[in-house]
């Protein structure tokens, strides 16, 4: 493998990350709302808390931004390998973990303070399982139905994700990547699972 092969196959996974680092709960608040959505709620820089903190406007953009964290890169990756064989899944999964940790993880606001993950792993599993995708989504949406918590709608989302993917898709790397994105998920939760444990997370 060249140096131009290696640029071609890096690139796309450097900037998945650097795409999933940009903030944009916090730039969208600071611009139209002029707050720092770290300071305010829940300190998230996610959806939710943008939302709850700056109207559903805001919430919604977030969203959106958030998610195509996830879509664009992993498509791209997908287009780059044609999603063929083992060494393609292994690739988009790279790409699509790329990603998910940017948000986390973001270089922009040095590694701290980022988001959850939920909306941009969604991103990424829309283009990897569009059947995992719907699937999770829908518990998503019967969860916060009927226990009006989104962090619960989440969790139940990303806990059925790596089974979801295995029996849509047979790939080990898939279902690995879903693993370790669904893993994540859980850890970035931990406090809103100590508060749906004691009764004390807030409705929607």
């Amino acid at each position: 493998m060249d140096i131009f092969q290696i640029i071609k196959l890096a690139g796309p996974v450097i900037g998945a990350y650097l795409l999933g680092s940009v903030p944009f709960g916090l730039i969208l608040t600071k611009k139209f709302a002029s707050v720092d959505i770290r300071a305010e709620g829940s300190g998230n820089i996610g959806a939710t808390n943008v939302r709850r903190v700056a109207g559903t406007a805001l919430g919604a953009l977030t969203l959106a931004g958030d998610f195509l964290k996830g879509v664009i890169p992993v498509y791209i990756a997908a287009v780059l390998t044609g999603d063929k064989g083992s060494c393609g899944e292994f690739y988009i999964s790279v790409t699509a973990i790329a990603a998910f940790w940017g948000h986390l993880y973001p270089v922009f606001l040095k590694f701290k303070g980022g988001g959850k993950g939920v909306a941009t792993a969604a991103g990424c599993f829309l283009v990897i399982s569009p059947l995992s995708f719907l699937a999770a989504i829908m518990l998503f949406a019967v969860v916060v139905f009927f226990y009006r918590r989104v962090s619960a709608g989440s969790l139940a989302a990303s806990a059925l994700l790596p089974f979801a993917v295995w029996v849509a898709n047979h790939s080990v790397f898939y279902t690995f990547c879903a693993v370790i994105i669904s893993a994540f998920i859980f850890f970035r939760h931990r406090e809103n699972i100590k508060r749906l444990i004691y009764g004390t997370e807030p409705e929607r």
